[in-house]
């Protein structure tokens, strides 16, 4: 599978009312830095174990 955003392989794939789209981890972390403001971001982190560096 390829990332959403680029040609890259994806590295995670996410799925919502049966539509799944890849992302390669530079466009992840990006999403992920852009929903830190959302309230959306705790429902991920109860869903996916992320451990920032």
């Amino acid at each position: 599978m390829k990332c959403h955003y680029c040609d890259d392989e994806a590295a995670f794939a996410a799925s919502t009312e049966g539509v799944k789209v890849g992302l390669c981890e530079v466009h992840f972390r990006e999403r992920l830095e852009e929903l830190s403001d959302a309230d959306e971001l705790q429902a991920l982190k109860e869903h996916v174990d992320v451990d920032r560096a």
